[in-house]
């Protein structure tokens, strides 16, 4: 419920002064009344997004400007000396500043501090002090201080130069695990434009990026052991055209990219259903021997490798294998969804290798919450897609495989599902799960979700992004954005902070820097964009 007790609260737990509590009493969407002056105008901590544990105004600013130097600190290391770049790039923009990054940390400027004994900011967390002699980044980790800097680009004007506010933030993160997966299988996509979303996503303090790699239609990763798997199962996608593939560079040249963002990679080889495009590649992997046609429609269910077959297991090993030497992450996803076409006790079976093979290279297993129903590895991490229908005999499994030691990370298909229409009128997009607009998407409480599982099981949220319907830059970022931000929130913010009126009004703040970014987000109509 929209009330003003809790949109003050929520503003409370941020730490706002209580003249910025007073300058902020919400009057828009279900709070308005006739008569009612509009909200007040957010103050620039207010405007954060994901919002943060604290933040407090106090004194003047620092005018960033052109004498505005990064200093990284003496002795701090080359990995800290790169977020100092890195920020150096983002904070140039369009601005055309100079920015140098220079080592020491006495002078005015912009400072980052490595302070492994600094409290209340966890291994991703940062605290920010701005005065008119600077901006003073400090954590426990160079991935603090890159979260850290992401916030600092929020209190720069678009375009700079400009005043960062005077005040302090202590922030770190709620769950470890904030995550978006794009799916490049259905429809093919370069390595430019996963990068191009990468960034996106590192600032808001998303984390992970989960790439659906091989499916029904496409095999998008080069293999040396297995090749007609890209180049075969790889030339083709949704509706007929060409697909392509990633070569081994380019998968590297991302993971390395991503990396310097603190994002994580992980990658899915989907099993043992979602695999005619291997079973087309290779004749061997199927019962009979033949290999079928291509597939350039949206069904499922349908295939599966062949389970009876110790050919079957050489296969995983070796494709595994070099997906495992590709991957620094600790985590290899090995599907396990919609296997309709494997009877059950195959299934088991066939997860109990699999499960086995991702853990003698030395990654542990994630998988879609069917793998409930199996025999889950220690360790193995289950993520949950289902949604408000869900029979509540599959919960169940899902309730009890936590309740056993594995974390969840939630993917509620109603909640998170990027592919799911807005409204009816939403072209592109899927409605099978229902609508979902971005009040729907922001509007629950991932601790609390599934009935009997406790916040401490919950690793994280991560938000899908199926492409049946999607196979171009714009048809992604109108589907991704702004929901994706209402999940970046969700994974990093203290559930204090949770309020969808105060949200909507963040959200709306972030208008003029995606529009600066050339990101064509939906402009959801309850949202109070400016």
């Amino acid at each position: 419920m929209r009330v003003l007790r809790r949109t003050l609260g929520a503003l409370l737990a941020l730490g706002a002064a209580p003249a910025l509590l007073t300058a902020c009493t919400p009057a828009h969407g279900d709070d308005a009344r006739p008569g009612d002056d509009p909200p007040a105008a957010l103050t620039p901590f207010e405007r954060l997004l994901p919002a943060p544990v604290s933040a407090r105004a106090a004194g003047p600013g620092y005018a960033f400007g052109a004498g505005t130097v990064i200093r990284t600190g003496r002795g701090t290391g080359e990995e800290v000396r790169r977020v100092g770049e890195l920020l150096a790039e983002q904070l140039r923009g369009p601005s055309g500043l100079p920015l140098p990054v220079v080592e020491g940390a006495q002078g005015e400027g912009i400072r980052l501090r490595i302070d492994e004994g600094a409290q209340g900011v966890g291994e991703e967390g940062y605290r920010l002090d701005a005065d008119p002699s600077g901006v003073t980044l400090t954590a426990r980790t160079p991935a603090g201080l890159f979260h850290a800097g992401q916030t600092l680009r929020q209190l720069v004007p678009v375009a700079g130069p400009g005043t960062v506010p005077g005040g302090t933030i202590t922030d770190r993160p709620r769950f470890a695990y904030r995550g978006a997966m794009v799916d490049i299988a259905r429809h093919f996509f370069p390595v430019e434009q996963v990068k191009r979303y990468v960034d996106q996503l590192a600032q808001y303090k998303v984390n992970t990026l989960h790439l659906h790699l091989t499916d029904d239609q496409g095999w998008r990763l080069a293999i040396d052991s297995w090749p007609r798997l890209a180049e075969h199962g790889g030339a083709g996608e949704v509706g007929g055209g060409p697909g392509g593939h990633w070569t081994k560079d380019e998968y590297r040249e991302l993971v390395a990219y991503a990396q310097q963002r603190y994002v994580d990679v992980v990658p899915e080889i989907d099993m043992p259903g979602h695999t005619n495009a291997a079973l087309a590649s290779y004749a061997e992997l199927n019962c009979d021997g033949k290999a079928p046609d291509r597939y350039t429609g949206i069904k499922v269910g349908f295939s599966s490798l062949c389970v009876a077959k110790e050919r079957t297991y050489e296969f995983i090993d070796e494709v595994l294998g070099e997906l495992a030497e590709l991957t620094p992450g600790r985590y290899l996803h090995i599907g396990g969804d919609e296997a309709h076409a494997t009877p059950a006790a195959d299934y088991a079976a066939f997860m109990d290798r699999a499960q086995a093979v991702v853990g003698r290279y030395g990654k542990t297993v994630v998988a879609w919450h069917q793998l409930a129903a199996a025999r889950p590895a220690p360790g193995a991490v289950l993520q949950y897609w289902g949604h408000d229908r869900t029979a509540a005999a599959d919960k169940a499994a899902v309730v009890a495989a936590a309740k056993a030691g594995h974390p969840l990370i939630l993917s509620p298909a109603d909640r998170l599902y990027l592919d799911m229409k807005y409204d009816p009128a939403t072209k592109p997009g899927l409605a099978w799960a229902g609508y979902v607009p971005v009040q729907r998407a922001y509007s629950w409480n991932p601790g609390a979700y599934l009935a009997g599982v406790p916040e401490s099981a919950v690793l994280g949220v991560e938000a899908p992004l199926w492409t049946e319907t999607v196979s171009t830059r714009g048809e992604w970022e109108q589907l991704a954005f702004p929901r994706v931000l209402g999940l970046a929130e969700l994974g990093w913010s203290p559930p204090s902070a949770l309020d969808w009126t105060a949200y909507s009004r963040r959200l709306a703040a972030q208008a003029p820097r995606l529009d600066a970014q050339g990101i064509g987000f939906f402009r959801a109509p309850e949202v109070p964009w400016p």
